[in-house]
């Protein structure tokens, strides 16, 4: 195949997952009013992920600090995935299945609205801090793929983005997390979190 049609086809494999984006402007809808509801009442926003989703959670965790499109004040929010101290310091001495669970139960709150991100839905770490979350009754949204995984029994929204191709599920779970961070900047400067 030359790098073309490589190309072209990759790009076919993107619109066929985004052609689906549609059938979710619902479960979009619910956690747009999550986050509201998170932000109105104090709370935080917590993403978390592995590899490619951890630097997906940092980048919408920094979106919602510092700004996104609009200027307006910081949007509590935090990713779990950039204190490498905690995540050298916990697997190290209990294992790497509990990193995120431990910090939920740290600094987690009823309050908050808790985003895992898992492109198979099976990922360990991610699915107990989700319960843990859960267990003090925050909000738990998952953003996943293939056919849910685990983490859709769990999880109190699960957006699945049904691909088996990782790189097609990150593109889409960007694409809600960047409308979820434009939605809000509007809340915000229409005076909705007041």
């Amino acid at each position: 195949m030359s790098q073309q049609s490589s190309y072209l086809a990759t790009l076919e494999r993107h619109r066929q997952t985004f052609a689906v984006l549609e059938d979710h402007q619902a479960s979009a809808g619910q956690l747009l009013e999550h986050a509201k509801k998170c932000l109105k009442n104090g709370g935080k926003i917590i993403f978390m992920g592995n590899g490619g989703s951890a630097a997906d959670s940092q980048h919408l965790a920094a979106e919602f600090m510092v700004r996104y499109k609009q200027e307006r004040g910081p949007l509590a929010s935090i990713a779990l995935t950039t204190d490498t101290s905690i995540l050298t310091a916990h697997p190290n001495d209990y294992e790497f299945e509990t990193v995120f669970e431990r910090q939920i139960r740290g600094l987690g709150k009823p309050e908050d609205l808790v985003i895992g991100l898992t492109t198979s839905g099976q990922s360990e770490n991610i699915n107990l801090a989700l319960k843990a979350a859960n267990e003090l009754g925050a909000t738990t949204v998952a953003l996943t793929g293939k056919d849910g995984g685990k983490v859709k029994d769990i999880a109190k929204l699960s957006i699945i983005i049904g691909s088996n191709e990782t790189a097609r599920i990150q593109e889409a779970h960007m694409f809600i997390g960047h409308w979820l961070c434009e939605a809000m900047d509007e809340v915000v400067t229409s005076g909705g979190l007041n």
